[in-house]
């Protein structure tokens, strides 16, 4: 059969063979068995309720050595045994283009140069998945192929649910990951629900097919990597020479290597995994692989010498490397983690003193000793932290939830108040202020005919767009937009694309329909072809996350989530091809509600009167939420827009003097 008939199929006619897992595949660990002999009955149960009774007899059992072995039930029978990548728009087989943009989207997300573990569906974090299992995969690309303009698929946390009627003007795709009642939304619940196969983990972009590669992380870590430096150093020293130091080389975190080379500085990062280390080396996202700790200083010392700009890969634990580089005086001006401590007992941090097998051993075997040994390793992190910090080192949480997870621990992280943590987010320092504030965010884009000529063509067009706008722009946004056409005119050096042909940058409302609108047009004009807007859910206005997207909120309201749920509401009736919503993301499951969108422009005018209804909401909801809480740069971002756009009226505070409340308590 042909690719576009084994799409058309879904699930097959026929039971195909049973699955031989690829040796050098990286697998995802096997989850906590924390399942009754009722529960893991009834796991089979909904697993089989996707397949003819005539084939249960044979997939029961396959589905029960699934659960025992991995903790979940991924149905490997199934994978499609095409190439998993994303193919230009014209080979799928759909009755609309939307639809054949979201297909070539989700394969992208699960293309094994892209994702973390592929053969699970999950695209980064440890858990992102893009899907329960193949079953869901094989149903949800038949639906898009078989869906017209006048229906939606609803996505119930990788379920597809079906097509329903609606309009050309209703998102084509409804999708929602782990939409919990908030007494089921703790760590084990998503464990329990997830493994009976009826809620999924989707992070931020995995669940929602916008995930481009460490591409979509590596242009936020070059701004708050550079902006760590410009608080750290004087008024025009450079990062050449200088340290970040850091951890995880996975999907998300892979990118900080490549961050810290155009940011100029000496990047080191740790990663327990040799797999995902050799893994980044070999697609060039850092430069030099080191396995032991005396290479390592040598290498650094040669490096701050020379005052080179390079990034390494330590394969190990990164809290060696606090611990030795404070004997050997070596300083660390920028330090910060990116390992997955939103899943702290099932491989998103490994304890400092125990190998990789060895670990993931006690995950499977012996969860509490594991559980032990990683709060053990976090107090002594905290510990080799808090020394490098007291002779001068900036360290800041990069929202992976070290500072959460290491208070648990009961390391000493937190302030004198003992109500804040003695480091900032990344958040309430750097992008907070100096971005979401101001409305700037990580719009991004995919080319979907897949050539590079596009792509090339795209940056072209941000780049002219930008530098036009920012002609005109106030002193206080000067700076975001000259990093940002700095990064969009180095962007192809940079080899930045994984997958498909995708571009990210920080823009905001304007920049963001502007440059979408010259992009509409381009694809009109036929220079082009369809492309697809999306962004990263970690936004001005998508995620409600009290530590990190929310975190500059000190109006008591970071620990709601009305922002997230407007943003995806208000963006499926402005245009948006497809929204999404999930609980989880990056900080945890049941720490963050997050939303998403997609957006296919097909030169088309409908499509220009869509991105600049949407775009212009999807930003200013978050700033209208931001001045409400009193921070300034929001307050002067909505006061500008409210110039600008007469039909925009947004509630503005009044603002209390301090000392009308120091005696009133």
């Amino acid at each position: 059969m042909t690719f576009q008939e084994l799409i058309l199929q879904g699930i097959p006619s026929e039971l195909p063979p049973q699955y031989n897992y690829p040796q050098d595949a990286n697998r995802a660990p096997k989850r906590k068995d924390i399942l009754n002999k009722e529960e893991k009955q009834l796991a089979i149960r909904n697993a089989l309720r996707y397949f003819p009774k005539q084939w249960h007899e044979i997939l029961a059992p396959e589905f029960a050595q699934e659960l025992n072995d991995f903790g979940r039930i991924y149905m490997y029978r199934f994978k499609p045994t095409y190439k998993m990548y994303a193919r230009g728009i014209e080979e799928y087989p759909a009755r609309t283009v939307h639809a054949a943009a979201i297909m070539l989207m989700i394969q992208n997300n699960l293309d094994p140069a892209v994702a973390q573990h592929p053969e699970e569906l999950i695209t980064y974090g440890g858990n992102g998945a893009v899907f329960q299992n193949w079953a869901q995969y094989l149903l949800t690309m038949q639906y898009l192929a078989t869906m017209t303009d006048e229906q939606t698929l609803h996505m119930y946390s990788g379920h597809p649910m079906g097509l329903f009627p609606s309009s050309k003007n209703a998102p084509r795709v409804i999708v929602t990951n782990g939409m919990m009642i908030p007494n089921y939304s703790k760590p084990d619940d998503w464990e329990k629900f997830n493994a009976l196969g009826v809620t999924q983990y989707g992070q931020m972009t995995a669940g929602s097919f916008m995930y481009i590669g460490p591409q979509g992380i590596v242009h936020g870590t070059t701004i708050t990597v550079m902006n760590a430096f410009r608080k750290k150093l004087p008024k025009g020293e450079t990062p050449e020479g200088k340290i970040f130091l850091t951890a995880g080389l996975g999907g998300m975190s892979g990118a900080q290597p490549k961050a810290g080379n155009i940011a100029g500085c000496i990047t080191i990062a740790a990663e327990v995994n040799k797999k995902a280390a050799k893994k980044r080396h070999e697609q060039g996202w850092v430069d030099v692989l080191v396995d032991n700790l005396n290479d390592l200083v040598l290498r650094v010392k040669t490096a701050q010498e020379n005052k080179e700009v390079v990034s390494i890969a330590y394969i190990g634990n990164v809290v060696d490397i606090w611990e030795r580089f404070y004997e050997e005086d070596i300083f660390i001006h920028v330090g910060s983690d990116q390992t997955s401590l939103h899943i702290p007992w099932t491989g998103g941090y490994y304890p400092v003193g125990i190998s990789y097998e060895e670990s993931n051993r006690l995950i499977r075997e012996e969860p509490e000793i594991f559980k032990e040994k990683v709060q053990e390793s976090l107090r002594r992190h905290a510990e080799a932290i808090n020394k490098h910090a007291e002779r001068g080192t900036y360290f800041f949480d990069y929202g992976n939830a070290f500072l959460l997870e290491a208070s648990r621990a009961g390391a000493d992280v937190m302030a004198d108040n003992n109500i804040d943590f003695k480091y900032p987010s990344y958040v309430q320092d750097i992008l907070g202020p100096m971005c979401f504030d101001y409305g700037f965010g990580p719009f991004r884009w995919v080319c979907t005919s897949g050539k590079p000529e596009d792509l090339d063509k795209t940056d072209e067009i941000a780049m002219t767009v930008l530098q036009e706008i920012m002609k005109h722009s106030p002193e206080e946004i000067q700076l975001q937009m000259q990093d940002n056409i700095t990064w969009i005119k180095d962007a192809k050096k940079n080899k930045m694309v994984v997958g498909s042909q995708a571009r990210i940058l920080y823009a905001d409302a304007e920049g963001r329909a502007k440059i979408a609108e010259a992009f509409n047009n381009a694809v009109a004009a036929g220079q082009i072809g369809p492309v697809v807007l999306g962004r990263d859910h970690h936004d001005v206005s998508g995620t409600d996350s009290p530590y990190r997207e929310t975190s500059n909120i000190y109006d008591g309201s970071k620990f709601t989530a009305d922002m997230a749920i407007h943003n995806v509401i208000g963006d499926s009736f402005r245009g948006a091809t497809w929204v999404s919503i999930h609980n989880g993301g990056g900080v945890g499951w049941g720490e963050v509600m997050n939303g998403g969108f997609g957006m296919v422009l097909d030169g088309t005018p409908e499509a220009e009167a869509k991105l600049k209804n949407m775009l212009f909401f999807d930003v200013n909801n978050g700033i209208a939420r931001r001045s409400w809480a009193r921070n300034d740069e929001a307050l002067f971002a909505i006061k500008r827009e409210m110039e600008r756009t007469p039909n925009l009226s947004v509630t503005m505070p009044n603002l209390v003097e301090d000392d009308l409340l120091e005696n009133l308590f």
